[in-house]
């Protein structure tokens, strides 16, 4: 079969959540009241978050193996027919250095799998499924990817720190999405990204690398997230950010032969409630177009998978639906993909 000829579908998902949560209330109080329980909901839109626990099954690296093992029950694929694993799960794992595909490889029983750890922050689902489709279309010998990763970027946050307030609402959880050649189904069609690498290093983990190691006398700082050069990071997203984001969603539906006109679900992690409402309104969908986190917070790159789960669950996303997939990560990047679900025509 030509190379033309060939499709990528996505088979099924896997998610897992923690069952602990943090209320704005919480988040309230743990600024000191900075910020009041209502602007909590109203502002930054979280009502409340998905937190870990103690419980070991809430650590990063195991949480995206959970949510591997329920997109294998959710679809009946077994493990053996994995080729190769894209894990997605962040750098704030159980062990620094220790490869999180080789985890997931081994807890989920995928012998005939290879691995690799991909990063992108909250770009980096997104970027796994454009990375997948290619693999899959180029490389003869697979077939199916695994693309998975857990998330709990907000044990590093410190709430008393206003200047990274648009990050009280990162939270935790895993994802999954199996992804097949010729699936003649669900298929992912365009992508389009787009990089920025002049405020790479406006914001991150200040302590804990090669620039400032950990010491005595900064160790209350390790892995804190910080903006380390606000005016600038703030300064180009202002002015970038979004139209940024909208230039990926249309070259993502030019690539895919569709326009604005043609998205019936805009798959959007969570950001402010006001982005939110501006980015449907200048999309020109309705908010049942879409579905709104306010009660997950944001899973990082594990939002996309969970916004899809949840629209399977409620009607929004079913056969023939044009769906817009989107994310934004530190470093700074944006990204589109669209999917076109059921049966290919």
């Amino acid at each position: 079969m030509s190379k033309q000829n060939v499709n990528v579908g996505i088979v099924g998902l896997g998610i897992y959540l923690p069952s602990k949560r943090m209320t704005a209330k919480e988040i309230s109080e743990a600024t000191g009241g900075n910020w009041s329980e209502d602007a909590v909901i109203n502002k930054l839109g979280i009502v409340e978050k998905c937190v870990p626990s103690a419980d070991p099954c809430d650590g990063t690296q195991e949480m995206g193996a959970l949510a591997a093992l329920d997109c294998l029950k959710n679809t009946g694929v077994d493990p053996l027919e994995i080729d190769a694993i894209l894990c997605i799960t962040e750098e704030w794992k159980e062990y620094p250095l220790t490869t999180s595909a080789c985890y997931v490889q081994d807890r989920i029983g995928a012998k005939n799998a290879w691995g690799i750890d991909v990063q992108n922050r909250c770009c980096t689902c997104v970027s796994a499924m454009k990375m997948a489709k290619d693999m899959l279309i180029a490389d003869d010998e697979i077939n199916t990817v695994l693309i998975c990763g857990g998330y709990r970027n907000c044990d590093l946050i410190d709430y008393t720190d206003n200047n990274v307030s648009f990050m009280y609402n990162l939270a935790a959880g895993g994802g999954a999405i199996l992804m097949k050649k010729n699936y003649n189904k669900n298929l992912l069609l365009g992508t389009h990204l787009m990089s920025d690498g002049s405020v790479v290093h406006t914001c991150g983990a200040k302590v804990g690398g090669i620039a400032e190691p950990a010491t005595a006398e900064n160790i209350q700082e390790l892995y804190k997230l910080r903006l380390m050069d606000s005016p600038k990071m703030k300064g180009l997203l202002n002015s970038v950010s979004m139209p940024n984001w909208y230039h990926c969603i249309d070259e993502a539906l030019r690539k895919s032969g569709m326009t604005r006109a043609d998205i019936g679900y805009l798959d959007i992690l969570h950001i402010k409630r006001s982005g939110h409402k501006g980015m449907l309104a200048d999309l020109g969908l309705s908010e049942d177009k879409t579905i709104y986190l306010e009660n997950y917070g944001h899973v990082g790159q594990i939002d996309q998978i969970l916004s899809l789960k949840l629209a399977l669950e409620q009607g929004k996303v079913k056969d023939g639906t044009v769906l817009t997939m989107i994310a934004a990560g530190i470093g700074y990047t944006w990204a589109a993909n669209v999917i076109k679900w059921g049966d290919a025509e």
